[in-house]
């Protein structure tokens, strides 16, 4: 078999993460080791309609910030980049930097950029010039005009607005400010954009296409638009704020919204060995599925159950080989019931031994932002020979039955485990990791 042909092993070499329980690994896992949560009051970013105001927000992370630490190489750019953006390349160029991926130690050709982020919204002061331009007299009433959009309406926003809100930007500025001329891609699929990411970037590893691939979600749901749009489609956790965020708990009372980004370096095994970079864990195996009913109805039972069973199948491996599951679970009344059906499912005869973990409950949902943020909590925390803890799980669920690791970090000398993510259209995605 030739070198294109056969097929390659991929590491993973770099994390970078910028999250509400802190910007960098060391940060994030003093965070997840103490067991303290990111989830508080809203502070910095301008009001969101939760309840109370309370998110799961990256208070060291402001514009300011980001020109002088986080975003050095891009400064100028910084202009044209909304927060979703901004985080996305923050936790991209940091997770070069983590990987030891200095100029020149990968040919410009061979690298790559395969993105996650959320669909992008303009906050209402945005888009008011060009509203108030968009106007007439429709049936006595002063109104939107649609028609008037596209010669007047458009004059009153700014001249780079577009440009701000693209999800496919970070994509854009990352591989412009690391050089990568290799694939690049993004997608838009919610919570399962993270596996989606890292299945579409090993498979470019695979079939040498490039020997490095920058894969990331980025994603904030703490923002004027998206925060009314999910109060709306999706019931939203009450009660304090540390404790708020309850995954599989029979007391849960809904999900918390957030911000993150996360972004792996993943990479051929043969070149990262070549350049002695440390190895964090090997991708074994990747699956998706969709599944909705005619009526357009998501099942997000069978798609995990589905994305799940297409993992395992080509990691080699059977559910009873796992280690743990890092479930996507975010407190929601009804969704984590259907996942904990899917898991159950899935596992089958040991559904009550593999110990399950949900990091929501730590930072809350962003939407694409999270799933890689939760994959790399369960990279750092078996670095340490542990599967981290499932905070304010106290009750369990007679209806969503699940091993939900609680009340302390749990030893484990199980290093494979699976991260499973589904979107509340019934997207699914699924990773085995090999530690």
């Amino acid at each position: 078999m030739s070198r294109s042909s056969s097929p390659r092993d991929v590491v993973i070499t770099g994390i970078g993460i910028v999250s509400p329980l802190g910007i960098g690994r060391a940060a994030v896992w003093n965070s997840l080791l103490d067991g303290r949560t990111g989830i508080r009051q809203v502070k910095l970013l301008p009001f969101i309609g939760t309840p109370d105001c309370v998110g799961g927000e990256v208070t060291d992370f402001d514009e300011e910030s980001a020109k002088k630490i986080h975003l050095k190489a891009l400064r100028k750019n910084i202009k044209v980049m909304c927060r979703d953006i901004q985080l996305g390349v923050a936790s991209a160029l940091q997770a070069v930097d983590d990987a030891g991926l200095q100029p020149g130690v990968v040919a410009p050709g061979r690298i790559g950029v395969d993105f996650g982020a959320n669909l992008m919204s303009s906050p209402p002061e945005v888009l008011a010039g060009g509203a108030r331009k968009s106007m007439s007299e429709i049936d006595g009433r002063m109104q939107f005009d649609f028609d008037k959009w596209g010669e007047q309406g458009i004059t009153g926003m700014e001249p780079l607005w577009l440009l701000r809100y693209l999800p496919n930007m970070p994509g854009c500025h990352i591989g412009i400010a690391v050089d990568a001329r290799g694939p690049n891609n993004s997608i838009t699929h919610d919570e399962a954009a993270g596996g989606l990411a890292i299945a579409e970037a090993a498979t470019i590893i695979r079939r040498n296409r490039a020997d490095v691939m920058i894969t990331g979600t980025t994603g904030t749901r703490l923002q004027a638009a998206k925060a009314c749009q999910y109060s709306k489609w999706d019931q939203l956790a009450q009660g304090p704020a540390e404790t708020r965020c309850r995954p599989f708990d029979r007391d849960r009372t809904g999900e918390v919204l957030a911000e993150a980004s996360c972004t792996l370096i993943l990479e051929a095994r043969e070149h990262a060995e070549a350049r002695g970079a440390k190895i964090w864990g090997t991708i074994l195996g990747v699956g998706s599925s969709t599944v909705l009913s005619p009526a357009g109805v998501p099942d997000d039972a069978t798609a995990i159950f589905q994305a799940g069973s297409i993992a395992l199948k080509n990691a080699g491996i059977s559910a009873g080989d796992l280690g743990h599951i890092n479930a996507c679970g975010g407190g929601n009344v009804v969704r984590d019931q259907l996942e904990a059906s899917g898991l159950r499912r899935l596992l089958g005869t040991h559904a009550g031994q593999i110990p399950v973990t949900a990091i929501k409950s730590y930072m809350g949902s962003a939407g694409s932002g999270s799933s890689l943020c939760e994959l790399a909590a369960s990279l750092l925390g078996l670095s340490e020979g542990v599967i981290p803890k499932t905070l304010n799980y106290t009750n369990a669920d007679p209806e969503a039955p699940l091993n939900v690791v609680h009340g302390e970090h749990l030893a484990s000398a199980n290093r494979i485990f699976l991260k499973t993510s589904v979107t509340r259209m019934g997207q699914a995605s699924a990773v085995v990791v090999g530690c």
